[in-house]
């Protein structure tokens, strides 16, 4: 299976963006539909954006959409997630995931392989 490593988080003002990018080694990436999940202190990790094995298919939680677009490039081995106009509420550490299934999906439970994380600090 794929192995995943996040990087690009950090601290920013509310209205900043940050692109968070995840490498996979290992096994095939296009396999893979990938997704992109938080957990802030104290909560249980949520979805944020998904997209599937050909970036064909994505998904989004309500309260990103217009704001975050993950995407996917399989030459490259990444998935990113553009996080633009950043709120103190999208604090979190964020997480990259697999799932062999291919399809995007906002359970976590369809998720077989998962990133340490990466911390997102926004200031208000």
């Amino acid at each position: 299976q794929v192995q995943l490593v996040e990087s690009g988080g950090g601290l920013v003002q509310a209205g900043a963006s940050l692109r968070l990018s995840c490498a996979a080694s290992g096994r095939t990436f296009s396999n893979y539909a990938m997704g992109w999940f938080h957990q802030a202190p104290g909560k249980e990790r949520e979805f944020v954006a998904a997209i599937s094995w050909s970036g064909g298919n994505t998904l989004y939680r309500d309260s990103v959409k217009g704001r975050f677009t993950i995407s996917r490039d399989n030459a490259k081995n990444t998935v990113y997630l553009q996080m633009n106009s950043l709120k103190p509420e999208d604090t979190a550490v964020y997480y990259c995931a697999a799932s062999d299934r291919r399809y995007s999906s906002t359970s976590p439970a369809n998720y077989n392989v998962w990133g340490q994380g990466t911390q997102v600090t926004v200031s208000s």
